[in-house]
């Protein structure tokens, strides 16, 4: 059985950084794209960042570009997301999930197949 657990939330001040790690277990993952989704009260679950299988290709979502890093270690079934200059409006719950499809990449919460209990995120003013 798919595992995903994450961990490194917390609260922060605006401007500040945070680091987050997804370890995977179960199976291996290293021919799937993974990537962070977040949601904030009251809204819909939104992509943030993908990594492609192999962790050459790396995509954002516009509010995050240029803050936010997303990595890999197959060696360690886990991904990161590097959060820095963070912004109130960061705040959400943050998920990572496995794309159900080897070898492809892609934004579409859709097409995630599993998914980790999340880990907040709250950044104050």
């Amino acid at each position: 059985q798919v595992q995903l657990v994450e961990s490194g939330g917390g609260m922060v001040q605006a401007g500040g950084s945070l680091r987050l790690s997804c370890a995977a277990s179960g199976r291996s993952f290293s021919v799937y794209a993974m990537g962070w989704f977040r949601q904030a009260p009251g809204k819909e679950r939104e992509f943030v960042a993908g990594i492609s299988w192999s962790g050459t290709s790396t995509y954002y979502a516009d509010s995050v570009k240029g803050r936010f890093t997303i990595s890999r270690d197959n060696a360690k079934n886990t991904v990161y997301l590097q959060m820095n200059s963070l912004k109130i409006e960061d705040t959400a719950v943050y998920y990572c999930g496995v794309d159900s499809r080897a070898l492809r990449s892609g934004n579409r919460e859709t097409d995630f197949g599993s998914w980790g209990q999340g880990t907040q995120v709250t950044v104050s003013s």
